[in-house]
């Protein structure tokens, strides 16, 4: 129930109330969030004096001062090289090798030719040439590995000319020489920018030495090509070390409220280039920003339609939307009044907003998908409503803070805030806290910041009022969508209560038993974590049928008088006793009533057998069935309906009781909640067994407690007689 006018309103208006609920919706959320996305039109180009300071609409990165930074620590960094020790060994072997492999050819092809002479005797043999020694020696590089033969290719030819013309005491001059300055030479890094310069300092040394010029020659080509690099850049360490460079330069950022332009001034390059990362330059009045807020709005409205199709009934439909939209539409407008006192110095201001309060009511009040469905769309709805910090860091800190606190809201139990305690505490306040700090430390915000103060504050504030506003007003809001709110449930037990009142003077034996019904089944209700106000509120009324014919009930009998059943049929004594059910509920509807309470005065005696009577008309007429004798039911629907069934019964029979007994109540309640349960009485309950023997042993307890013996039937004939005669003429 959504409070009485909006009823009336929805039954006024019959299928249209849905459709004018959301064109409420729509038009409300449109009105509170379309000065936020409206935009002014400005132009601003090079050259132009500024007719007011222009301050920045946002916080942004300005990425291209912050590439150009990054590109300059980059280019600063010194590249890393890896020096190899090996090489110069490698260098060495192979000049070492080289010359003895001159040495060996030439002493190879002197003895080839002395034989070749020898066997020619008186011929001329040619002699031999250094052409023919260098062929010798290539032909012997086919013995070495490819890289060793790269390496003597492209020693020059004129040094393997000079080797194989100098003797071999100048060869190992020359040898020993180049041996010595390559060593000398490549225990230095060489690297490719200046191995020139180690050359040219491994031929100056040659040069100062006392040798011929030949071989000096022979050993400036040989070193030439023996001092190579040993040093080699190392790519990936020095990229390593550029983007940690890169890493390390701070964005630069353009801050929200920043002057770019004094009044004034003329606006240079530098300004321009922050007026287009702002999107100030040329900004006309656009409709994307509206665009996209209707259709944020839209599809909030077919979620909304969606999920009301889990309802079946269609008034729980329409009270789902009723409540949905209002409570949504009350979160926009308090999101936009903490908006509007959000400033360039109190950017956090939005924090205060209790982002928490209406997921976490829905959750109570509705289920858990509406709140999360709410905790979603708030996050939606604050984009628009906070856009103008749009690509800030602050808009980011308060929708990841609304977001969070709006789920930790539908993770806490479905029950009254103020029962949860300590747990309630710790997923409203405590968690959504500990994320403000965790942002705030992602923000770099440092204790002498008055930010981080301001920031930390306003979103402890924010979940505290989350916590107090669903807290304090949990019985309001109750009141507002159900019709057994806790305060209306407490108006009613009021013993002052019109009907209680009335129930005390024409049937206190009744009203009495209410009482006791009330306080047993009360009391086994909170024990199996049932609604025990509404249960004990219900008990009051359940009997306030026998309003109607009032001494026709035993309890209320007058001391001496007689069962006026003694002198009905038990057809009639039938038609009474069932009367005070749906007398009841009726007279509780014209109260208007909670629900519950109605349905349990219904299905307080559910389609129990009125075995008495039955067994009297059977009697008179043994074709009676059992079904015209049983109670209209329905059968309990609610756990709190089985209870006072079982109770009801109880304490009627235990007042009755002669001389009633621990073992003999207990027994009687025991076999009596047997005989329910094989009946099917509890079928459709819910109550399960462990919850049954928990009431039985409660009910035993209160029973043994009281020991109240029912009053015994006396006569009271003249009433009875009376009474008869009425039905009688009502029937003709």
């Amino acid at each position: 129930m959504i409070i009485e006018p909006l009823r009336k309103l929805r039954e006024r208006l019959g299928r249209f109330y849905v459709p004018l609920i959301l064109v409420i919706f729509f038009v409300s959320c449109f009105g509170i969030l379309f000065t936020s996305v409206k935009q002014k039109s400005v132009d601003y180009h090079e050259g132009q004096v500024a007719s007011e300071s222009i301050r920045a609409n946002k916080t942004v990165e300005n990425k291209a001062a912050t590439d150009q930074k990054r590109q300059l620590a980059a280019e600063a960094v010194v590249p890393e090289y890896t020096y190899q020790e090996d090489i110069a060994e490698t260098q060495h072997s192979r000049v070492e090798t080289i010359f003895t492999m001159i040495s060996d050819v030439k002493k190879s092809v002197d003895e080839d030719h002395e034989k070749r002479q020898q066997e020619a005797k008186d011929k001329e043999i040619p002699a031999i040439t250094t052409d023919d020694y260098i062929a010798a020696l290539k032909k012997s590089f086919e013995k070495v590995n490819d890289e060793d033969v790269q390496f003597y290719q492209e020693i020059p030819n004129s040094f393997y000319e000079a080797a194989f013309t100098l003797n071999s005491a100048a060869l190992n001059t020359v040898k020993d020489n180049s041996l010595n300055i390559l060593a000398e030479q490549m225990k230095n890094q060489v690297r490719e920018s200046n191995l020139a310069t180690f050359k040219e300092s491994a031929e100056n040394q040659v040069n100062s030495l006392a040798i011929p010029a030949i071989s000096k020659e022979a050993m400036i080509d040989l070193l030439n090509t023996a001092i190579v690099v040993n040093d080699f850049p190392n790519d990936k360490k020095t990229e390593e070390l550029k983007e940690q460079a890169r890493a390390s330069v701070a964005p630069v950022m353009i801050f929200q409220g920043e002057v770019i332009v004094r009044e004034g001034s003329q606006i240079d390059a530098s300004a321009i280039e922050k007026l287009k990362l702002l999107g100030l330059t040329s900004q006309n009045t656009s409709f994307f920003p509206i665009g996209a807020m209707i259709s944020g709005i839209l599809v909030q409205i077919l979620v909304l339609l969606y999920f009301a199709h889990q309802y079946q009934e269609k008034s729980k439909r329409q009270e789902f939307l009723t409540f949905y939209t209002l409570a949504m539409i009350g979160s926009i407008a308090l999101m936009k009044f903490f908006q509007v006192f959000q400033t360039e110095l109190l950017p956090y201001i939005p924090l205060f907003f209790p982002a928490a309060f209406v997921p976490l009511v829905l959750n109570i009040f509705v289920n858990r998908r509406a709140g999360i469905i709410a905790a979603m769309f708030q996050v939606v709805f604050a984009v628009f409503c906070y856009y103008d910090a749009l690509g800030t860091n602050s808009l980011t800190i308060i929708l990841i803070t609304y977001l969070f606190s709006g789920l930790m809201g539908t993770i806490v139990r479905r029950e009254r805030i103020s029962k949860q305690g300590f747990t309630a505490v710790m997923w409203i306040i405590v968690f959504p806290f500990l994320l403000n700090l965790v942002l705030v430390v992602f923000q770099g915000l440092t204790v002498t910041d008055s930010r981080t103060w301001t920031t930390i504050v306003c979103g402890l504030a924010g979940t505290v009022l989350s916590f107090l506003l669903t807290m304090g007003l949990h019985q309001y809001i109750e009141l507002l969508i159900t019709d057994n709110s806790v305060i209306v449930l407490n108006e009613l037990s009021n013993p002052n209560h019109p009907l209680l009142k009335k129930l005390l003077e024409e049937a206190p034996g009744t009203y009495h038993h209410s009482m006791m019904v009330a306080n047993l089944s009360a009391n086994a209700v909170a024990l199996i974590g049932g609604h025990s106000l509404l249960t004990r509120v219900a008990c009051y009324y359940h009997d306030i049928g026998k309003l109607k014919h009032a001494n026709f009930f035993v309890e209320n009998l007058p001391a001496g008088a007689e069962n006026p059943h003694n002198f009905l049929l038990p057809e009639d004594s039938k038609q009474i006793i069932f009367g005070h059910v749906t007398d009841g509920a009726k007279i509780l509807e014209e109260y208007k009533m909670p629900k519950l309470v109605i349905d349990i005065c219904y299905q307080h005696h559910g389609t129990t057998l009125m075995k008495y009577f039955y067994a009297k008309a059977k009697e008179r007429n043994p074709e009676i069935t059992e079904a015209e004798f049983r109670y209209p039911g329905p059968r309990p629907q609610t756990k709190e309906a089985g209870v006072v069934n079982i109770a009801d019964s109880c304490e009627a029979a235990v007042r009755a009781m002669d001389h009633p007994t621990n073992e003999k109540i207990r027994q009687f309640v025991h076999n009596l909640i047997v005989d329910r349960i094989l009946d099917g009485q509890l079928d459709d309950s819910g109550l399960t067994l462990k919850e049954i023997r928990i009431i039985e042993d409660s009910l035993v307890n209160g029973l043994c407690s009281t020991f109240h013996s029912r009053i015994k039937y006396p006569k009271m004939k003249s009433e009875a007689e009376k009474m008869k005669e009425e039905q009688e003429r009502s029937d003709k």
